[in-house]
């Protein structure tokens, strides 16, 4: 096992039988509050993981059983949460860090747990199943994608996937309620997860109800990278409500 994890010391566990990981920042500048990459470790860590571990941030990692944000990987992550909080004397709230489907792991996460949540960072986050996977708008079709959507749902075919109304997009009602503030990041030409037909929906909800949101879209920006070419922005908004 590596001593580091980009520079910074790490711990790698078994939590409920599911790898986990604990990276810490450097001794002397942690502020007490932990950071949570809800899925796809390692990717893009530039764009937010990496200031916020330089700010102080603690930043943790639990493996999901799916990558559609189901009940019992939501339960378990805010066990773990909860868990490392503890385990470092940390504030009892979080900041989830969420790209593409881990958009959709973090506002599913803050809707069932909202009093574990401090703010959301949001980048390209998947809404609207009927958009991603499916295709059924001006991004790419993600046909083979059905399957996976439907086991992990328990549903039979898409009929049925088409009358859900649990996606990410009927749950926002409950952050509004909670006033979690959100930064988003997306780009205008993204043509897996649209942004027309994802976090629009989430910036008009907030906007609608005069909740805390900050939105920057990247001109000519695609699904990938994830991040702003400078995350200062994303990092200020972070750390004025981790004061």
């Amino acid at each position: 096992m590596e001593d580091k994890w980009r520079g910074y010391q790490y711990r790698k566990l078994q939590f409920e039988n599911h790898e986990a990981i604990i990276v810490y920042p450097e001794e002397g500048t942690a502020n007490g509050y932990l950071a949570v990459k809800t899925e796809y470790w390692g990717a893009f860590p530039q764009a937010i993981e990496l200031p916020l571990l330089e700010n102080g941030f603690y930043l943790c990692y639990i493996k999901n059983d799916s990558r559609f944000g189901l009940d019992e990987d939501l339960d378990r992550k805010a066990r773990f949460i909860r868990y490392v909080q503890y385990e470092y004397g940390l504030k009892n709230t979080c900041i989830p860090v969420g790209m593409s489907c881990g958009g959709m792991i973090a506002i599913k996460l803050a809707a069932r747990y909202p009093e574990l949540i401090q703010c959301l960072y949001l980048d390209a986050p998947v809404v609207n199943y009927m958009s991603w996977p499916c295709g059924f708008g001006i991004g790419n079709s993600v046909l083979e994608n059905y399957s996976e959507i439907l086991n992990a749902l328990g549903l039979q075919n898409i009929s049925q996937l088409i009358a859900c109304r649990d996606m990410p997009l009927d749950r926002l009602p409950v952050l509004v309620e909670n006033k979690i503030p959100v930064v988003m990041v997306s780009g205008d030409c993204d043509q897996t997860v649209p942004y027309c037909e994802n976090g629009m929906f989430l910036e008009k909800a907030y906007k609608d109800a005069g909740v805390e949101i900050e939105v920057y879209i990247k001109p000519n920006g695609d699904h990938h990278p994830h991040g702003l070419a400078d995350p200062k922005m994303v990092l200020d908004f972070i750390m004025r409500h981790c004061r």
